[in-house]
């Protein structure tokens, strides 16, 4: 007897605990509550799970949106919106305008989520035959695939009753195969993969997606690019082409001319001649570039001076050399800049890139019309150490200093070591006897005979000085 109390005892004890659990469960149960998978769990072992619904995952979401009344949801946030303030009045204003802008555009909200998978064309994810038959195949293939499976998997589990937590497991593993065929990033894969796979999204984003790659960018063909390096040896309207860039860019060019020259029969023939790079090749490759210009185009393009034609004369190496004082149009530097090469094909743009593009025609930024194309950096530098006296011959009277005749007898005494560069002197000009020094009689020598004798020493912003009044004086050829 006293067994059997004491086990009446454990029984009502143990279904009192199932009352209280159950109580504080249905209490905190509501109409699209979340419940944890223990909590279901619980539920399900007191067989209690028949009172309510559970769903999991889109489909459950599905569910819910379906029972959405729009118009009803509109008044509830327009008197939400109207009661409250701060973040609760700009959530419901947000949640206002979508349930509006879908009302206004007749659009089903339930159509947000997908219910039939669509397949994309077969010529979009192409299937190729490799050496020895086995096949080459698109990412998206593997991804439909797997979708396809695992659908089929689903369905068959559904024919033969399976349990639900064995369902559940494979609605899960359909939709991260579905997640994964539109975007791997947002919901990566719980197996480890080797290599991950491109999804939809993938073939659309970045620089290799099909909107930039494809849509909004084209290779072009005559053009090349490479680093550029400083040619001081170089005129404005010159850059220096390395040879085998050149003869890639040029070669269509080279072909026919083999050809009208009688150096190969045909095509192939002077493909052949092409590649062994025979001397004539070379020959010819320097004739063709002599009067045809090239554009040298520098990324970012911003202004119009990103783009100037230039005569290209044939380098060794690799790099593409440019004269330093174009380099401010471009804002190029020489610390790995680079440069394309573009060649201008018709006779009209040729015609246009001599006489409208090249830098001579273009030594003044379009921004202001001050000078661009001025010398600067060590250049100017330069012209400053020439054009400064000594600090040593600070001291020096006029009555010390050394006379002469003319300037070509001071260049040659300084030529002779008898005179410093930066040592005052006294020089008799056509104008009478000037204070100087050799090396402003030297930096005047280089100046057209309009813009003598400039007795002073010379900046950066004295060069600029220099040249606004040569263009203003002078044509742009002699500037």
């Amino acid at each position: 007897m006293a067994r059997l109390e004491e086990e009446s005892a454990k029984e009502e004890a143990r279904a009192n605990e199932m009352v209280k659990v159950l109580t504080e469960l249905a209490g905190s149960i509501k109409k699209l509550s979340l419940v944890t998978e223990d909590e279901y769990l619980k539920l399900h072992e007191y067989k209690a799970a028949g009172f309510f619904t559970v769903g999991m995952g889109a489909e459950a979401i599905l569910n819910v949106i379906k029972t959405l009344d729009l118009d009803k949801l509109a008044a509830e946030m327009r008197e939400e919106a109207q009661k409250t303030k701060g973040q609760r009045h700009i959530k419901a204003t947000k949640r206002l305008r979508i349930v509006e802008s879908l009302k206004n555009a007749q659009i089903d909200s339930s159509w947000m989520i997908l219910t039939v998978l669509p397949v994309i064309p077969p010529d979009l994810r192409p299937m190729v035959q490799l050496t020895g038959g086995r096949f080459a195949t698109s990412d998206l293939n593997d991804l439909y695939r797997r979708v396809i499976n695992r659908n089929n998997r689903l369905k068959h589990l559904i024919d033969l009753g399976a349990p639900e937590i064995i369902l559940r497991n494979e609605k899960r593993m359909l939709q991260e195969a579905v997640d994964s065929l539109i975007d791997t990033t947002q919901r990566p894969t719980s197996r480890v993969t080797t290599q991950a796979l491109r999804s939809l999204s993938d073939m659309l984003r970045g620089k290799q997606g099909r909107f930039r790659q494809n849509l909004l960018g084209k290779r072009v063909d005559y053009s090349g690019r490479s680093v550029i390096v400083v040619g001081p040896e170089l005129s404005l309207s010159q850059c220096g082409l390395p040879k085998e860039m050149a003869l890639e860019m040029f070669k269509p060019f080279v072909l026919r001319e083999l050809i009208a020259r009688g150096i190969a029969p045909n095509v192939k023939s002077a493909k052949n001649v092409l590649e062994r790079r025979d001397p004539e090749v070379f020959d010819i490759l320097e004739e063709i570039t002599r009067e045809h210009p090239v554009l040298l185009n520098r990324a970012p393009t911003l202004h119009k001076l990103g783009i100037q034609a230039f005569f290209p004369i044939l380098i060794e190496g690799a790099a593409i050399r440019i004269h330093p004082c174009v380099c401010a149009g471009y804002n190029a530097d020489f610390d790995g800049d680079q440069m394309a090469v573009h060649i201008p094909l018709s006779k009209k743009a040729q015609e246009e890139a001599k006489t409208l593009m090249q830098p001579v025609q273009n030594l003044l930024k379009p921004a202001d019309g001050s000078p661009i194309t001025v010398p600067n950096k060590d250049m100017a530098l330069g012209c400053y150490y020439l054009t400064s006296i000594d600090p040593r011959f600070d001291a020096l009277a006029q009555e010390q200093m050394q006379i002469f005749s003319d300037q070509s007898e001071a260049i040659l005494l300084y030529q002779l070591g008898k005179i410093g560069l930066r040592m005052p002197i006294r020089v008799r000009l056509s104008t009478g006897i000037l204070t100087t020094t050799t090396g402003r009689i030297l930096f005047n020598e280089t100046l057209p005979n309009e813009l003598r004798f400039y007795n002073d020493t010379v900046k950066a912003a004295t060069i600029k000085q220099i040249v606004t009044r040569a263009l203003d004086m002078l044509s742009r050829e002699e500037v």
